[in-house]
C-alpha cells in the first residue's frame, strides 16, 4: 500500500458488501481498508474516495475525494481520475487516461455533473472521458463490456451502451448516443447529438454528420449506410431469415428509395416485419422527425 500512507486515505469494505456500500454512501464505510487494495507510493488517493477489493492503483495516478471504484478494477500509472465518477467492477484503464474532467462547454458553470462506468471494460492511452453539463440528465454514462482504444475522447453527456468498440483517434461530439455492439473504426469524428444504432459499423476516417441507423455497415464524408453489417449479425447469432429480411429492408429504403411507409407494407406482406426489421423501420422514422438528420437534435436547449 505505499510506505507512509495514512490508513483513511484508502477506502474498502471490511465486511461489507460492494453495492450496499455504495448505496449507503462513502461515509458508511470510511475508514475501513480493503486489505486487497495495492496503491502505488507515488500515486494520491484523496481521503472519501472508495476502492472496492482488490483495486490497484499505478504510480502516479490520481484519484479524487469523489471517485467510487468497483473490485478488481485497474488504474494504470499517470491516471486522472477526477470529480464525482463511479466505476464498476474488474475495468482496466491504461495509462494518461482522463476520466471526469470537466465539460468542454462554454456554457458549463461547475454543476456538479457526473461520469458512470459499468463493469469489464478496457480503456487504452490516453482516451478522455468528460462529465456532464446541465443540458440533459447531468450524467456521461459508459456500459459495460465495451473496449476503447487509444486516444479517443468521449464528450459530455455521452452515453455509450454494452459491448461497444471505438478504436484509435475517435471523437465523440457531446450528447452522442452509441447503441450496443456498435463499432466505429479509427479516426472517425461524430457530430454532437448524432446517434449511432446498434450493431452497426462505422469505417475509418468517416465524418459522422446524421444518425447511423442499427445493423448498417457505414462510411464516408458524410458517412452513408452502404450494406448491411452482415458479418457482425452472424457473429451476433442472427438467424439467416432476420439477415435476409434486414437486407430487403436496406433494400427497398436505399435502393429502391420506396419511402419508409412503403417499405414497411412490403416487408409486412412478405411476412419480414419482425422485430429487428421494425427497429431498424423505426429509428429511421425518429431521424427523419429530428433535424439535420439526427433525431436527437429536438432535445438540444434554445
Amino acid at each position: 500500500m505505499g510506505e507512509g500512507r495514512e490508513p483513511e486515505r484508502m477506502i474498502g469494505f471490511d465486511g461489507v458488501g460492494w453495492s450496499e456500500a455504495v448505496g449507503r454512501g462513502v461515509d458508511a464505510v470510511a475508514g475501513s481498508i480493503a486489505p486487497e487494495v495495492e496503491v502505488a507510493p507515488t500515486a494520491v488517493v484523496e481521503p472519501g474516495a472508495v476502492l472496492g477489493a482488490g483495486v490497484r492503483i499505478g504510480h502516479f495516478s490520481v484519484v479524487s475525494a469523489g471517485a467510487v471504484i468497483g473490485p478488481g478494477t485497474v488504474v494504470g500509472n499517470s491516471v486522472t481520475i477526477v470529480g464525482s465518477v463511479t466505476i464498476g467492477a474488474r475495468n482496466r484503464i491504461f495509462p494518461n487516461c482522463v476520466i471526469g474532467a470537466e465539460p468542454q462547454d462554454v456554457s458549463y458553470r461547475g454543476a456538479p455533473t457526473r461520469v458512470t462506468i459499468g463493469d469489464d471494460n478496457v480503456i487504452r492511452e490516453g482516451v478522455t472521458i468528460n462529465r456532464a453539463t446541465e443540458k440533459e440528465a447531468g450524467e456521461t454514462v459508459v456500459g459495460s463490456g465495451n473496449f476503447l482504444m487509444a486516444c479517443c475522447h468521449v464528450a459530455h453527456d455521452c452515453q455509450i451502451g454494452d459491448h461497444v468498440i471505438i478504436a484509435n483517434g475517435t471523437l465523440l461530439g457531446g450528447h452522442v448516443r452509441v447503441q450496443s455492439h456498435a463499432s466505429l473504426s479509427g479516426a472517425v469524428a461524430v457530430h454532437h447529438w448524432a446517434t449511432i444504432g446498434g450493431w452497426s459499423f462505422v469505417a475509418g476516417v468517416s465524418r459522422v454528420l446524421h444518425d447511423i441507423p442499427p445493423f448498417m455497415l457505414c462510411e464516408g464524408i458524410p458517412a452513408r449506410p452502404r450494406c448491411i453489417n452482415v458479418v457482425a449479425l452472424r457473429r451476433g447469432g442472427f438467424a439467416a431469415d432476420e439477415i435476409a429480411a434486414i437486407t430487403e429492408a436496406y433494400r427497398l429504403v436505399y435502393r429502391a428509395k420506396v419511402g419508409l411507409a412503403s417499405a414497411r407494407e412490403i416487408l409486412q406482406s412478405q411476412g419480414m416485419l419482425g422485430p429487428r426489421v421494425l427497429e431498424f423501420l423505426d429509428f429511421l422514422t425518429h431521424q427523419h422527425a429530428g433535424r439535420h438528420g439526427r433525431a436527437r437534435e429536438r432535445r438540444r436547449a434554445a
